[in-house]
């Protein structure tokens, strides 16, 4: 196998000026018609004979000596040897299997470099690698690693030599490691030792070994020195505007470091190459020694307001008079009473130094122009507009306007102060002759109202009159207001808030008395009647108490005769409401209530309108049967009529007249109507009407449905009669809480007691006081019957006895909802019996009764029952979700939520946006509630987690660029950039170039913290590269940069990525067409053009070979049309020597005969 020399970069140059008379050569051929033809010695030069080769191999003859250099080509070929010793797998019946084999495919597959194994006489493994050299030195390390046996040795250097073996970004380490095959460990910065460890074969650890000791050797070269300078001589040394110093920084390699003026230290440092060093040194010490020689000093006094001038901004000043002048001004601290300025250098100079010092302190001064305090913001105008037209003309003037005090102050150039000073006192002077001020006193308590809603009075005043009214705030508690502007305006305005101040000190209160039902019809719909009252009577401000106050007292202020009149017609409004007020209970059935409202509520609005009153129904849920009618009272009769007819066209409705004489009425009736109630409630509901006390009749009306109505008139005659004849009467007590269980469900037990003994039983209505009295009426033997009865099954319930039963936990909700709500349903239904749920959270299904013995059963039969209706019954039970979330649980167009529903099979109510309610219903099985509860609560969780995702991935930060980075950070197509925001899901906006008012150098990331924080990370690393980034030219022959760039660019791209270099090729037209531009870091750069001007020796030979056979090619028809070709023609062939024929060119280049024609 050949082996392949490597091209350097001198040699290569040696190549291309070996091919240039070559190049001359072939060019010759194409002036074979204006020259004599070529002998065949010239075209076809004999090879060396053999001998000649062998004897003087260095100098071959003719032609041929032009020696062509070898080229590298882009394929190299290394072989490495690994002694036996050093083998790591030595089982030579596996050679070329087994570990190794493995080992060496995997590095093939990783490196993509050939290797070829084979073993030596001596056993060592021979191995040969092929590949691009990068390959072959990755494959080299991984050999070393993987198939030789490791020893390791230690080297110690400084501790702050060991990050110049690391390098920036640990590169350099990283490219000592593959170049020597080894594993260098670098202690740690905190770590004490200056040991670097070195582990990889003997041979590899010396040459590491041998660069980490240059590396060091380099570093041991520079060193620090200090030099003690007086801190007056530190301005000689740096020199104006720092000049001096930086030239004997550039000159000499050495970094020097002066303090500044602000800092009291004389120690200047030096940083570089010993030798440089030492000269840089010598320099300043020069100077600083000839300045203590040649330099005195004067001192001067400058006022302290001037020193500012001498320095000048960013003390430019006194650099400008060390420049001119040689002279150094040294200032006192600005925090020093001193007023001496001290000028250091030549004395022939510091007389022109003390004229420069005198010219700039004087340069600028300080005036002031006297204007009363309340004219600054006229002079300044708004937003500064007055002010602005100064300042532009000079702006080198500072104007200052002190509060409080009647002066403005102005500083700047004499010449500028002088101009601006005349234009202010103008101005002063005129806003004196036409503007005016006036304080006058007014108690703060009637500031608020001089202000007026929003502002409208105090507004209204200052645009009606062109003044400015100063109040002060409420926390000053002063009574001053200032009153600015136009001198009649002034006056005007004055003269209008003292009349209102003046009306506000003649203002009084009033209490009007009005029941607070009245209050919301007062105040109306949305605040209607109020307002038309305050608009009747503006001057007075009407307030009404708070509801919850429960308070009558509504306060009027204002005006005396405008409160008087706003009383009297309240109160008249108020008689109105109390007439209309009027209000009578009409008892309806309750299965006609709908029939009377009508559809769409038309026959109640009729009503209602021809009536004029206000008609008031329960509830549809209520189990109250009264309709309330409101208005004046004939209206009301009239309304209660036509409600009445309603009811009696609309169903079997009979009313009977009942004559019962008018002494027994009260008696019948019972205490509070209970006796009369227990009969309409025994009868179906019936209504019972007695004539009003005092009106002498006997007539009681019956209405009702006919068959009740017949059982009560039966009643109300037998007890009209039990009264007349001989009544007895007995009341027995019993706990409130067994009166439902003794009157039984639908009222079962009690008819059953009723019937049996023939006595009337009544029980105590919610609006009695005495709860516990049981009052039974009748003959005297049925009463004490009924009250045997009775009393045995109220000693019965007395027995308390505690029992439990067992309820699944998912139900205890149901029962104890709504505060316990059929707990206390089951209660009074069933003698009081207390029924306890275990507590929230607790699993336990136990549910214990206390109370009577029947009682307790017959409630715990209910409980059962309960719980068997609601594996039936749909239950709705409410969950807190926060209204923000709800759009997103809905979805779009409702698909979230009906995905919920399909899911658990229930139905979810989502409150409407509108009520911004938090609480979403869900209704459905009790089953399923828990599942879709669960369901909901999770996708809440899931919501809530997005949304601080969305918190936390909206994060902004923000990093400076200068713009002319920005292409390279978004790369070609966006490259860079994209693979930016993948890595670290981000989001990375690039300022806009057309946006003038955007900084073009700040770049904007958007994400997680941690994100943005790693995105600006891999941006500054690339701005960082970029800043080392370097551009070298090399000439490349433009003959090959087509084939270097390739089809579209293909070739040149892979070269670029490849290094990491950007190549730019010339323009057609350009100056130098052979030009090429390479930019990356230096050692990138340095490989990149080895590398093309490889290529450009490898395509060169192919260049100038395809040239040679053009000349050799048969033309194009289109030029052979043009003039006949002689062909190729040579002189002295050996065909012509024994004849005399016309000379023949060789066939094998198809040449024609001599005159012949082709």
């Amino acid at each position: 196998m050949s082996s392949v020399a490597v091209l350097t970069q001198e040699s290569f140059a040696e190549h291309r000026s070996g091919l240039v008379p070559q190049q001359i050569k072939v060019a010759t051929l194409n002036s074979e018609e204006e020259s004599d033809p070529p002998t065949y010695k010239d075209a076809f030069p004999p090879l060396p004979e053999k001998s000649a080769c062998l004897e003087n191999a260095q100098e071959p003859a003719g032609a041929w000596g032009n020696k062509i250099r070898p080229i590298k080509a882009s394929v190299i070929t290394q072989v490495f040897h690994v002694p036996l010793e050093e083998r790591k797998y030595k089982d030579m019946n596996q050679f070329g299997e087994g570990e190794q084999a493995k080992i060496c495919v995997e590095i093939m597959q990783r490196t993509g470099a050939h290797l070829e194994l084979s073993l030596a006489k001596d056993q060592g493994l021979s191995i040969m690698v092929s590949g691009k050299l990068d390959a072959v030195m990755k494959a080299r390390k991984d050999i070393v690693a993987r198939l030789q046996t490791q020893a390791s040795a230690t080297v110690a250097i400084p501790k702050e030599h060991h990050r110049f073996v690391i390098g920036k970004n640990g590169e350099k380490l990283q490219d000592l490691e593959l170049k020597t095959a080894t594993k260098i460990q670098i202690p740690r910065p905190d770590d004490a030792s200056n040991q670097i460890r070195i582990t990889g074969t003997k041979e590899g650890i010396e040459k590491a070994r041998h660069e980490v000791l240059l590396i060091s050797a380099e570093q041991d070269k520079r060193a620090v020195e200090r030099l003690e300078v007086e801190k007056a001589f530190h301005p000689f040394i740096a020199g104006p505007y720092n000049r001096l110093v930086g030239e004997i920084m550039q000159e000499t390699g050495t970094r020097i470091n002066i303090p500044p003026p602000s800092v009291n230290r004389t120690e200047i440092v030096f940083t570089g190459e010993k030798e440089q060093l030492a000269q840089a040194v010598a320099r300043i010490k020069k100077i600083y020694e000839e300045k203590k020689k040649k330099t005195t000093t004067i001192a001067v006094e400058v006022k302290k307001s001037q020193h500012k001038y001498v320095i000048g901004p960013k003390g430019n000043s006194l650099q400008e008079i060390l420049e001119r002048t040689g002279v150094s001004v040294e200032i006192p601290p600005s925090d020093s009473i001193s007023e001496t300025v001290i000028l250091r250098g030549e004395p022939e100079k510091l007389g022109q130094a003390l004229t420069e010092v005198y010219a700039k302190a004087n340069s600028f001064t300080v005036s002031s122009v006297s204007a009363p305090s309340w004219l600054h913001r006229f002079i300044i105008g708004k937003k500064g507009q007055n002010l602005a037209k100064i300042t532009q003309q000079m702006p080198k003037v500072h104007i200052e306007f002190t509060e409080g005090e009647d002066k403005i102050t102005l500083e700047g150039p004499t010449e500028d102060v002088n101009v601006a000073q005349e234009q202010i006192e103008a101005m002063v002077k005129d806003l004196i002759n036409r503007m005016d001020y006036v304080e006058i006193n007014v108690d703060h308590k009637f500031h608020r109202h001089l202000i007026g809603k929003s502002g409208a009075n105090i507004n209204r005043i200052k645009d009606q009159y062109k003044v400015s009214v100063r109040i002060p705030p409420d926390s000053e508690k002063s009574s001053l207001i200032r009153i600015e502007g136009d001198p009649q305006g002034v006056q005007q305005a004055k003269r209008e808030l003292l009349e209102l101040a003046s009306r506000m000190e003649n203002e009084r209160t009033k209490d009007l008395i009005i029941e607070q039902r009245f209050h919301r019809t007062i105040i109306g719909q949305k605040g209607e009647r109020i307002r038309e009252i305050r608009d009747k009577f503006p001057e007075v401000i009407i307030n009404f108490p708070d509801p919850a106050q429960k308070s009558d007292i509504v306060q009027l202020r204002g005006p005396k005769n405008e409160v008087e009149k706003c009383t009297k017609y309240m109160q008249k409004m108020v008689a109105d409401l109390v007439e209309n007020s009027y209000s009578i209970s009409v008892p309806i059935f309750k299965q006609f209530h709908k029939n009377i409202i009508g559809k769409g509520g038309a026959n109640i609005k009729k009503i209602r309108e021809e009536s004029n009153t206000k008609i008031d129904l329960p509830a549809e849920n209520s189990n109250s049967e009264t309709i309330i009618i409101t208005g004046k009272r004939a209206n009301c009769e009239a309304a209660r009529s036509r409600i009445l007819s309603i009811q009696k066209d609309l169903a079997n409705i009979a009313e009977l007249e009942v004559s019962i004489p008018a002494k027994l009425h009260n008696s019948l009736i019972g205490t509070k109507g209970r006796l009369i109630r227990s009969i309409m409630e025994e009868c179906g509901g019936v209504h019972i009407h007695f004539p009003v006390e005092g009106s002498g009749s006997d007539t009681v009306v019956i209405r009702g449905p006919a068959s009740d109505v017949e059982k009560a008139k039966k009643q109300l005659l037998h007890l009209a009669e039990e009264k007349q004849t001989k009544s007895f009467t007995v009341d027995i007590r019993a706990k409130p809480e067994y009166h439902k269980f003794l009157i039984g469900k639908g009222g079962g037990k009690i008819r059953k007691v009723r019937d049996s003994t023939g006595a009337r039983i009544i029980f105590p209505t919610a609006e009695d006081k005495d709860q516990d009295l049981i009052t039974i009426i009748g003959k005297e033997d049925a009463v004490r019957e009924a009250q045997k009865e009775l009393e045995a099954l109220i000693q019965n319930l007395d027995n308390v006895v505690e029992d439990c039963m067992l309820v699944d936990p998912k139900h205890h909700r149901h029962f104890v909802i709504r505060r316990g709500q059929v707990l206390r349903e089951i209660a009074e239904e069933y003698g009081g019996v207390m029924v306890s749920f275990p507590r929230s959270g607790t699993q336990s299904d136990k549910v214990t009764l206390k109370g009577a013995k029947d009682c307790v059963e017959a409630a715990k039969k209910r409980i059962q029952e309960i719980i068997e209706d609601l594996a039936l019954v749909p239950v709705t039970i409410e969950v807190g979700v926060p209204f923000d979330l709800h759009r997103y649980i809905i979805g779009q167009k409702g698909s979230g939520i009906r995905k919920m529903m399909d899911e658990f099979e229930v139905n979810i109510h989502v409150p409407a946006p509108e009520l911004q309610s938090d609480i979403i219903a869900i209704t459905g099985l009790a089953a399923n509630l828990d599942r879709a509860k669960a369901g909901l609560l999770e996708r809440v969780k899931e919501l809530q987690a997005e949304q601080e995702d969305r918190a936390l991935r909206s994060f902004k930060l923000s990093v400076t660029v200068d713009p002319k980075y920005h292409p390279k950070i978004i790369g070609r197509k966006g490259a860079v950039i994209t693979q930016i925001r993948l890595e670290h899901d981000v989001n990375i906006q690039f300022p806009d170039k057309d946006d003038g008012s955007q900084p073009q150098d700040q770049i904007t990331i958007t994400g997680y913290e941690k994100n943005t924080e790693a995105a600006r990370d891999a941006i500054l690393k690339i701005v960082g590269e970029l800043e080392q980034m370097v551009s070298e030219d090399v000439p490349l022959d433009h003959r090959v940069h087509a084939r270097i760039i390739g089809a579209r660019g293909k070739a040149i791209r892979k070269i670029m990525d490849e290094f990491k270099v950007d190549i730019r090729f010339p323009q057609s037209g350009a100056p130098d067409p052979n030009c090429v531009t390479v930019t990356g870091l230096p050692e990138n750069v340095e490989e990149a053009i080895d590398h093309i001007l490889n290529l450009e020796e490898e395509y060169l030979v192919d260049v100038v070979d395809s040239e040679a056979l053009q000349l050799y090619m048969k033309p194009p028809a289109h030029e052979e049309s043009k003039a006949p070709s002689k062909g190729f023609v040579v002189r002295d062939a050996p065909w012509t020597a024994n004849s005399s024929e016309k000379v023949r060119c060789c066939p094998a280049l198809r040449v024609p005969w001599e005159g012949e024609h082709p």
